[in-house]
């Protein structure tokens, strides 16, 4: 199995992950074109002794022609990973995590991503999870962009967070909920017409529901949550992106923490 990685962030991301597992064998680099970026992965790459092979651009635009399309632009560096898949480690079992989420008094951040399909809304919200110290993501196995282990659009949104965020993948978000609940969540659905940001006091334990952009968070999610909030904006256009209503909720919570 050869699986090809794209994106600055993203190759650096894996390459380091193996260097700290000693396990850079089936590891190549290879690379069309020079510049800061690409140059500092090469440093990275041969201390590691990881080998690293000069390719025409032509090369690399036939290595990833079976790639989805944003990970096609490969920017003249492209990671080949040969060997068998590598095993998630921050892939987490929800019904364990809650069970120690009961015993503990600590604070906690989740966010919970309702039928998000785009695997770059995805990515940048692993991203701004990894920034603002979100405990856990969970997403359901149905309707959502989940792999993100093994897709490399995920990877390269995210800038190689997808990596370390502890995920977890549930067969039913709202029993999911009903068991952050049990263990002292406070639900805070995003969405119009809820409480102004600037007025919400996030509690030590908060889960943040994240609706798609089409249909919003379902209607039995909705009925979960302890309140709506809305994040006040001053555009001509209806809303934000999911990704970035997420990062700035995430941030909200952050710094209410520190």
């Amino acid at each position: 199995m050869i699986q090809l990685i794209t994106g600055f962030h993203a190759i650096e991301e894996r390459i380091r992950r193996a260097v700290e597992k000693q396990n850079v064998s089936g590891m190549t680099v290879y690379v069309s074109k020079t510049g800061p970026r690409v140059k500092k992965i090469l440093e990275l790459a041969k201390k590691n002794s990881v080998r690293c092979v000069n390719s025409q651009n032509r090369e690399l635009d036939d290595m990833v022609r079976t790639l989805p399309p944003a990970a096609q632009d490969h920017r003249g560096i492209v990671l080949s990973v040969e060997g068998e898949r590598e095993e998630a480690e921050n892939k987490t079992d929800f019904d364990i995590w809650i069970a120690s989420q009961k015993k503990s008094e600590e604070a906690a951040t989740v966010i919970i991503l309702d039928s998000v399909t785009d695997p770059h809304n995805t990515g940048a919200i692993l991203r701004s999870c990894d920034q603002f110290g979100v405990s856990l993501a969970v997403m359901p196995v149905r309707n959502s962009a989940n792999d993100f282990q093994d897709n490399e659009i995920i990877a390269r949104s995210s800038a190689g967070a997808s990596a370390y965020v502890p995920v977890s993948v549930v067969t039913n978000l709202v029993r999911s909920v009903q068991q952050l609940k049990d263990a002292g969540f406070w639900i805070y659905g995003a969405d119009a017409g809820g409480k102004s940001l600037e007025n919400v006091k996030f509690p030590p334990k908060t889960a943040i529901i994240m609706g798609s952009e089409g249909t919003g968070i379902a209607r039995l999610l909705e009925e979960q949550c302890d309140e709506i909030v809305s994040i006040p904006t001053c555009g001509r256009i209806d809303s934000l992106n999911v990704s970035v209503a997420a990062g700035v909720l995430l941030y909200e919570r952050y710094r209410q923490t520190v």
